[in-house]
This record gives C-alpha cells, sequence and structure tokens, in this order.
C-alpha cells in the first residue's frame, strides 16, 4: 500500500493539511524514514513518468492552471502515486485530505466531501481528496464519490494497483482523467538513489556507496522507489558512526538479507536469462526452467514480469496441445499478485513444471500469424450483408441479416454459410498440431470446415 497514513489528515480530531503547506514537504524530518523525507515537492523533483510530466500533458496542464480535475493514478506500488496526489495538492494551493479505502466507509466520505463544500463557500479554498487503494471501495463507497467529483466541491486523486477498468464503477472512471503508471526503470532507480546520498533531506553525504553495492540495490529494487529507499536506509544504518561510512556490496547484502547474484535486470544477462528459461519449457527440461527461475528470483527481478512470460509461452509454445496450460499461467499470475514474496516463487515453480511437462504446439501462434499478415496485406473487405447486425429499424431494407441461418436450428450445430469476407473465403489459418489433446481437434476442425464449407 502506498505509505498509508504518512502526511495523513485522518478524520478523526485535527484539520486538514492548509493549502501551501504539505506536512513532511517543508517541516523537520527527524525520525522520519528515508522514502518519506525524500518525498519529492515539486513536479520537476518526481523522477520517472515522463509521459505523465512532460510539457504540454494533460496533468502539467491541469495543475499549472489550477482546475479542479479528477484523476485515478494507475500504477505499481513504488512508482509514485501517493507522491503525485501530494505533489498536485502543494502545486494547486489547495487542501488536502487523505482517506485510505482499507479503514474509510461512506459516512468517512461523505464527511470529507461536505467538510470541503463548506471551505470552498465559506473561504474559496478548495480541497485535494486522495484516496489510496480505491480499488477495495465497494459500489456504495464509490458512488458516494460521484457528489463531490461532478460539483467539483473536491479534486479526487484516487489511486490504484488494480485494473480500474474492472475495479472501478463506470460512472466515476468516466468523470476521471486516467494516468497509468509505468514501474521505474534502472536509470531512474540509480538517479533516486543518488539524489538520496546527497541531498540534505537523505543521507547528506555522510556515507559513500560502493559501485557493486549501488547496482545490487538497483536491482533489488525491481523498479520500486520506496523499496530502494528502505534497503539504502538501512545499508546506511550498518555503517553509520563507523570508521569507513563506505556501504560494500558485502554490506548492502547483509542489510537487506538478500544474496547478490551475478544477474543484470537491464543488460544482456537480463534478456539471456529469460530466455534461456522459456527455451528450457519449450524444449520440456523441467530442471533447467526451474534454475532459471531460482537465478532471476534470487536477483529481485518483478514476479509478475516472470509470470507474464509463462502467460505467453502457455498460448505460444503449448496452446491447444494442453488447454489447461493458460488456465495454470493465469492462476499463477493472479496467485503471485496477492500472495508475493517469497512464497509466491512456490507457485511460480508449479507453473514451470507444469508447463515443462505439457505437450507443444504453437499452431496457436501460427494461426494468428497469418490472419494478420493477410489483414496487414489489405486482404479484409466488408462484413457479409447476411452477418451484419439487424437489430435496429431499416436493417432488412438493407439487407441486413435477412438470409442469416442460425447454427442452432440445425441438428448437428452447424450449417452451410459463409462467415468471412470474400477476400478470405476459404482460407484456413489454423493447422492442428498432432500432439496432445490437439490431436482431437484436427478430426473435429476438418468435419466443421467441410459443412460451413458445404463440401
Amino acid at each position: 500500500m502506498e505509505q498509508e497514513g504518512l502526511f495523513s489528515t485522518g478524520l478523526g480530531p485535527g484539520p486538514a493539511v492548509p493549502a501551501g503547506s504539505l506536512s513532511g514537504a517543508d517541516e523537520d524530518h527527524t525520525g522520519q524514514p528515508l522514502a518519506v523525507r525524500m518525498r519529492p515537492r515539486t513536479l520537476d523533483e518526481i523522477v520517472g513518468q515522463e509521459h505523465l510530466l512532460g510539457p504540454g500533458t494533460p496533468l502539467r496542464q491541469l495543475v499549472e492552471h489550477d482546475q479542479p480535475m479528477a484523476l485515478v493514478l494507475w500504477g505499481p506500488p513504488g512508482t509514485g502515486k501517493t507522491t503525485l496526489a501530494y505533489v498536485v495538492s502543494r502545486a494547486t494551493q489547495r487542501r488536502f485530505v487523505e482517506l485510505s479505502a482499507v479503514t474509510a466507509g461512506v459516512k468517512d466520505v461523505r464527511n470529507v466531501i461536505d467538510g470541503a463544500r463548506r471551505e470552498l463557500v465559506r473561504s474559496g479554498v478548495g480541497t485535494v481528496l486522495f484516496v489510496d487503494e480505491v480499488h477495495r471501495f465497494s459500489k456504495t463507497q464509490q458512488d458516494a464519490l460521484l457528489p463531490g467529483v461532478e460539483n467539483r466541491w473536491v479534486s479526487l486523486v484516487a489511486a490504484t494497483t488494480e485494473n480500474p477498468y474492472f475495479a472501478l464503477i463506470s460512472p466515476l472512471l468516466s468523470r476521471s482523467l486516467l494516468l497509468t503508471l509505468e514501474p521505474l526503470d534502472d536509470d531512474s532507480i540509480s538517479q533516486v538513489v543518488r539524489r538520496a546520498l546527497s541531498d540534505e533531506r537523505g543521507l547528506a553525504g555522510t556515507v559513500e556507496l560502493a559501485d557493486d553495492a549501488h547496482d545490487h540495490l538497483v536491482r533489488l529494487a525491481g523498479g520500486d522507489a520506496r523499496r530502494v529507499l528502505t534497503y539504502l536506509e538501512a545499508a546506511a544504518g550498518a555503517v553509520a558512526g563507523t570508521a569507513d561510512p563506505t556501504v560494500t556490496l558485502e554490506v548492502a547484502e547483509k542489510a537487506v538479507d538478500r544474496a547478490a547474484v551475478r544477474y543484470d535486470r537491464d543488460g544482456d544477462q537480463h534478456y539471456d536469462v529469460i530466455s534461456a528459461m522459456i527455451k528450457a519449457i519449450r524444449g520440456s527440461d523441467v530442471d533447467a526452467g526451474l534454475h532459471y527461475l531460482a537465478r532471476m528470483a534470487e536477483a529481485g527481478e518483478d514476479p509478475r514480469f516472470l509470470a507474464r512470460r509463462l502467460v505467453i509461452l502457455a498460448s505460444e509454445d503449448i496452446g491447444l496441445a494442453d488447454p489447461t496450460a493458460l488456465t495454470t499461467a493465469v492462476a499463477a499470475t493472479q496467485a503471485v499478485q496477492f500472495i508475493g514474496w517469497p512464497e509466491a516463487q512456490i507457485t511460480l515453480a508449479q507453473a514451470v513444471i507444469a508447463l515443462a511437462l505439457a505437450p507443444k504446439s504453437n499452431s496457436v501462434v501460427k494461426a494468428i500469424g497469418s490472419a494478420v499478415s493477410d489483414v496487414r496485406a489489405g486482404l479484409a473487405g466488408p462484413v457479409p450483408p447476411h452477418l451484419r447486425d439487424s437489430h435496429y429499424a431499416g436493417s432488412k431494407k438493407l439487407g441486413h441479416g435477412t438470409s442469416y441461418t442460425y447454427a442452432h436450428d440445425d441438428p448437428r450445430g452447424v450449417v452451410a454459410q459463409q462467415y468471412a469476407p470474400d477476400a478470405v473465403a476459404g482460407k484456413q489459418y489454423y493447422e492442428p498440431g498432432t500432439r496432445g489433446a490437439e490431436s482431437d481437434y484436427a478430426e473435429r476442425y476438418a468435419r466443421l470446415r467441410a459443412i460451413i464449407h458445404g463440401r
């Protein structure tokens, strides 16, 4: 969760943070975690996310023109969702109120919106309402946000790690600007580390970081700025007050309790190792697949990246030879999302074993590749008239749907009928394989094609 409670005004006693005095931005940082002390204060201090922060982008325009807004920030942890909310509040000189969807209810939401409306009428000062983990809100709770957004009593900034098209109600999403935050690349994480080492709010030059230790921390961060600052703070604490305040690789390893695996997440080895894992699974070598999985897991590779590659492999290299392979890979991906390390590596290992042992077929990827090639070559053409939508007045006059034959009316459940456009009628893209369950599809596929094409 994105720094729940940090600078939070809460809902109990105490006022909202006033405009221009965002807690943590200009105050004494003594005792606060390094990740809090180094939180950016302006849009220009934010590292990464250039696609959102560049000149002329919608976010910059909204902030620079101080307009009421509704933003949904979607991205993985540590990419700056909470930071953006605070910076927006500071840049627009508005009050800032934070709610956590984990603890807030409908009454809390309504209280905040009513308070924002009263303050807007009384003083003309607007309110930024930041809702962390908004995907945890029920439909009723999300509905409670709508009056404040529609009437612009609040500028809503809602953060989520879940797909907002599934997690948020349509009325709220349609009234919001959706901004997708990407995991920070290693250059951006490295910039975060260097700034923390030198900045007065951070370590202020009190420690040195060896190059290999620096690379190790960046590698383990997995695109998460908060994580790398937490690791750096632990490593710096280990050498504080010593004769040589240098964080070596050994110190960094001990500080984060992880072994430094010789594996470059952004270089040739990164691509070599993931390529080797995929090829080992494709080649049905279970043990080699597990080796490469362990190698990347110990190096701090993002488990979601590994899971996504397994999902792709399930269709690309197994496909219909074992239709359950995709189900296994997708289930592993979902499990990774809510289990996390280190237990998630067990789930990924199960998926690697199952996919390696499964019969292999590349007929699916070849089929879609052939179809895409034809489309790109201009072989498209209009949809046959009998397949066009006929659920509107006047469709019959256009001849739409009039000669369509309903397949369920035939005892076989399939009828002779042209479905493809003329340009590709009769084309065969799918060539069934002969391994595993797909061997059963070959006979059925041939029989269905013969009926459909009237042979």
